[in-house]
C-alpha cells in the first residue's frame, strides 16, 4: 500500500469529502494545497454521460484559454517553402518537412504541438504509428491541417488547446499553472466547460456532465458544482 505523505494529508484534511465546490471556492484552495516546489500544472477531469463507442458521442474540439496554458508551447510546421515565412514570423519553434519527417522517423518528438498544411499531409501519414499515440498527428478537425499557418501557430503559442473524450467518457486538460491568480484560473475554467457544453452530442440522453474535478500536479482533486459554472 502506498504511503501518504505529510503534505497530501495536509492536503486531503482542507477538503470536505462530500462537499462540491464552487468553481471560486475551488480555484482558492488548488493553491492552498499545492506545495510542489516547481509550478504545478493544473488539470480538470470531466466525466462524461457518453458513449464513446459510438461516433456521434465523441467529444473532441479546441477551445482557445483567456489566459493561456503558462507553458511554453513547442510548435513544428510541416509545410512546403512558401508558407516558412509566415510559420517563422508567427513564432514556430521549426518549420521545413523532409528533414523533420526524418527525423521524427527516427524517433524525435520533442515537440508540443504539429501543424501541417494540406498539401503535405501525404508525407505525414506513414509517421501515424509515431505521433497518433502522442496525440500529435495533424488532424483538420481541430485545426492543426490549415493553410493559415501563421495565424493557427500564433493561437497556439496564445494558450489553444485541443481535448477529446478517452474510452471511459473522461476528459482531461491542463488549463494552467497553480501560480496564475485565482481570477485567471477561474477564467480558463469556464471558458473550457463553456466549450464542453456546447459540444454535447445531441444524441446523449439524461446527464451529460457527471462529475468535474480539478486538481494540480501531485495534489488531491477537489470536485465542483457543475451549476457554478454559470453564477
Amino acid at each position: 500500500m502506498a504511503r501518504i505523505t505529510k503534505n497530501t494529508k495536509i492536503a486531503l484534511g482542507k477538503i470536505e469529502v462530500d462537499k462540491q465546490y464552487t468553481l471560486s471556492e475551488a480555484a482558492k484552495l488548488v493553491k492552498e494545497i499545492t506545495t510542489t516546489k516547481f509550478d504545478s500544472s493544473l488539470d480538470i477531469d470531466v466525466r462524461l454521460g457518453v458513449d464513446p463507442r459510438k461516433a456521434e458521442q465523441m467529444v473532441r474540439g479546441t477551445v482557445s484559454l483567456p489566459h493561456g496554458t503558462g507553458k511554453d508551447v513547442k510548435v513544428l510546421v510541416l509545410c512546403t517553402p512558401d508558407k516558412v515565412a509566415e510559420a517563422e514570423e508567427a513564432g514556430a519553434d521549426y518549420v521545413g518537412l523532409e528533414e523533420y519527417v526524418e527525423k521524427i522517423k527516427g524517433g524525435w518528438t520533442d515537440i508540443d504541438v504539429i501543424i501541417a498544411t494540406p498539401s503535405v499531409m501525404g508525407k505525414i501519414g506513414p509517421l501515424g504509428r509515431i505521433l497518433g499515440p502522442r496525440g500529435l498527428m495533424p488532424n483538420p478537425k481541430i485545426g492543426t491541417v490549415t493553410m493559415n499557418v501563421g495565424t493557427t501557430v500564433q493561437e497556439v503559442k496564445q494558450g489553444k488547446i485541443d481535448f477529446r473524450v478517452d474510452k471511459f467518457g473522461i476528459v482531461h486538460a491542463a488549463l494552467g499553472k497553480a501560480s496564475f491568480e485565482m481570477e485567471k484560473i477561474v477564467d480558463n475554467v469556464r471558458e473550457f466547460m463553456a466549450i464542453i457544453n456546447k459540444l454535447k452530442p445531441a444524441t446523449v440522453k439524461g446527464t451529460y456532465i457527471k462529475s468535474v474535478y480539478l486538481s494540480s500536479t501531485m495534489s488531491p482533486g477537489i470536485r465542483l458544482d457543475v451549476k457554478s459554472f454559470s453564477e
